[in-house]
């Protein structure tokens, strides 16, 4: 179904997991409401038709609906509320929120992952909070929005390098460093990519690619800095935690909210 509905889909398709394991999966594509729209649905109703005849199990109607663009803007928009992270805000462009004594985090996620609110990337905040980077040289790998990035940086990083393998993140992370008028060094790449030691590595991935990285990220952390990992789901921590004692790395710290766990390590 998801590759029928990548067909004509814009930028692929959304699968909905169910909360129940009897419900069933939803798969959402989103068209241009354009002149060829009713073809390309019907073109979807034959083909999910044809689907049936190899009996792969139940498929539901295709349901067709018009999403207003505004609408849907303004309803993300009042849905992204600015939130105190420890010594961070992490607010909108849109907000004027009172930041007190908090340093102001205001971005645009636009595409990319890193708007402050999943757990990963408060936990990777609250450590950048505890965490001494002032005059500090750092990297944020798989940067995103660059969120943590622009964190490093007014919190008086030295230096700031930022890397991401999607372009697209890539693009949205130049933005937002550019809107928060700080210095950071962003290009396209990943943990093999970086030259020479840093004091601070942060990586919001995930575990699996953590694990696969773990080699690259402990080989560019400088004696007695500190590398944090998060993304990792809990069942996942030992796994991922061995991977980075495999190549001479212990843990100093830890950070669970929920299912997510975050790790903080040094050499």
């Amino acid at each position: 179904m998801s590759e029928i509905l990548a067909r004509v889909g814009y930028n692929g398709v959304a699968v909905e997991e169910p909360v129940r394991p009897e419900a069933p999966h939803l798969v959402k594509a989103y068209l241009v409401h354009d002149h060829v729209a009713r073809i390309r649905v019907r073109q979807v109703r034959d083909a999910l038709g044809h689907l049936q005849a190899f009996g792969l199990g139940p498929i539901g109607d295709i349901v067709v609906r018009e999403i207003k663009e505004e609408a849907w803007l303004e309803t993300w928009k009042a849905s992204f509320k600015p939130i105190r992270i420890g010594a961070f805000l992490v607010r909108p462009t849109w907000s004027e929120a009172d930041p007190g004594d908090a340093i102001v985090l205001s971005l645009d996620p636009g595409m990319a992952f890193g708007t402050g609110l999943h757990p990963t990337t408060q936990a990777c905040l609250r450590a950048l909070s505890r965490i001494d980077i002032a005059g500090k040289r750092v990297a944020d790998v798989g940067t995103g929005s660059a969120i943590l990035a622009i964190a490093c940086a007014k919190r008086g990083a030295r230096e700031v390098v930022a890397v991401d393998i999607d372009e697209v993140a890539v693009t949205e992370a130049t933005k937002n460093v550019a809107r928060s008028a700080v210095r950071v060094d962003l290009g396209a790449g990943s943990a093999a990519d970086l030259k020479g030691p840093f004091d601070v590595i942060v990586a919001n991935i995930v575990a699996a690619v953590l694990q696969k990285i773990a080699p690259d990220l402990a080989a560019h952390v400088a004696p007695g800095g500190r590398l944090v990992v998060a993304g990792i789901v809990a069942t996942e921590e030992d796994e991922t935690r061995a991977a980075f004692e495999a190549h001479g790395l212990h843990g100093v710290g830890r950070d669970q909210e929920g299912d997510w766990v975050s790790l903080e390590l040094t050499r």
